[in-house]
């Protein structure tokens, strides 16, 4: 065979197997078997970290023509996801944030979405749906691009769990016997390193449990999810009902988290061993997401319809001034998770089908572009 034809068919192969999809059957959410591999795909060698600030995405519409019509039609030109099940995480796909990889909580999908594009599927696991159970959250791989390896936090039907899901749709357990809880159970996972991916978990409804070290309900830890048996280390405790993280889009290192329980709806700084409250909310709003920028905090507010965003402290310091907020109630309704594109806008997903504080529209829930606007600076 020619050299110029075994090229073309290496490229062949590498193309396909970079957009190869995970699929996997849910008709029945039977966590036995996933139970039961001892080991299932392989992992790559640790990958060098990057975080590369992207320009300010601009939401257009690259139709070229008539948009189209129908019920999960968005006109507002920021939606780039319509028609979803009720979400939890959200990821950005490219560098501009105009597609989207967002989980439905309900459903155990990772959807990738663009502006009027093809939903596809790119993951399904099982998941116990109950009450705020599901998909709760997903990192990809910081290698995805040639592994295709996605991490999930899900609720099963005796525990929360991290599992890694693999491009042949075999579901590995990872790290199993998170406690469950009929609420609680929604937190968040994302990568701080090619060894480490940090975990933060709902309380499953009791305070206790929170303040409990043996239990991991209410924390967030740290584990290497690259390891045979990871061993939890623990960074903090005490967190609410429905806990967030949002990490810097910078090279600083700097997690934030956001959560809201019995101890109130908080923002804070995530310490080695600690948290450093920044901000609360007295009237109780309904902490659900949050993002870093470069130099704002926004933090999404799903009972008041509202997004508050808060001029970024300088490192040290935990001072924080009055947020700007901005209504969302006529524009997305409730939202939920969101995160940072490159540190310059936000994508952020909304939760009108679980929250229902105000009208679930027929193209519900969507993810949309959204560009934060910092409130008082006191540095």
């Amino acid at each position: 065979m020619p050299s110029h034809s075994r090229t073309a068919r290496r490229i062949l192969v590498a193309v396909t197997s970079a957009i190869a999809v995970v699929t996997m059957t849910t008709s029945c959410a039977d966590f036995t078997q996933e139970d039961q591999v001892a080991a299932q795909g392989s992992f790559t060698a640790p990958p060098t970290m990057e975080r590369k600030p992207a320009p300010p995405p601009s939401p257009r519409d690259e139709t070229g023509g008539t948009p189209p019509t129908g019920p999960c039609v968005d006109p507002d030109p920021s939606v780039i996801a319509t028609c979803l099940a009720s979400t939890s995480g959200v990821r950005p796909a490219d560098a501009s944030g105009q597609t989207t990889y967002v989980a439905e909580r309900t459903t155990g999908k990772i959807i990738l979405s663009k502006r009027y594009g093809p939903q596809r599927a790119v993951a399904t696991v099982p998941v116990d749906a109950s009450g705020d159970g599901g998909l709760i959250d997903f990192a990809m791989s910081p290698t995805y691009l040639e592994d295709q390896l996605i991490f999930a936090l899900v609720t099963t039907g005796s525990d929360n769990r991290i599992v890694r899901i693999a491009p042949t749709g075999s579901v590995k357990p990872i790290l199993t016997g998170i406690p469950k809880g009929a609420s609680g159970n929604m937190g968040s996972i994302a990568f701080e390193g090619p060894n480490t991916l940090v975990v933060a978990t709902g309380d499953t409804g009791n305070t206790g449990a929170a303040d409990d070290p043996s239990s991991l309900a209410g924390k967030i830890f740290t584990i290497n999810p690259n390891a045979a048996d990871p061993r939890p280390d623990l960074r903090a405790s005490g967190l609410g009902s429905d806990v967030a993280l949002c990490p810097s889009p910078g090279s600083d290192g700097q997690l934030f988290v956001a959560d809201s329980g019995a101890r109130g709806d908080r923002l804070s700084l995530v310490g080695p061993k600690s948290l450093q409250t920044l901000w609360t909310w007295a009237d109780r709003p309904g902490v659900s997401g949050c993002a870093v920028g470069q130099d704002w905090i926004s933090v999404s507010l799903a009972k008041k319809q509202r997004i508050d965003t808060f001029i970024r402290p300088s490192t040290g310091s935990s001072t924080l001034g009055e947020p700007s907020a901005q209504p969302t109630d006529k524009t997305y309704g409730a939202v939920g998770r969101m995160t940072s594109i490159g540190g310059a806008a936000t994508q952020i997903a909304t939760v009108n089908k679980s929250v229902r504080v105000g009208d679930v529209k027929s193209f519900d829930d969507r993810v949309a572009i959204f560009m934060p606007k910092p409130g008082e600076d006191l540095r």
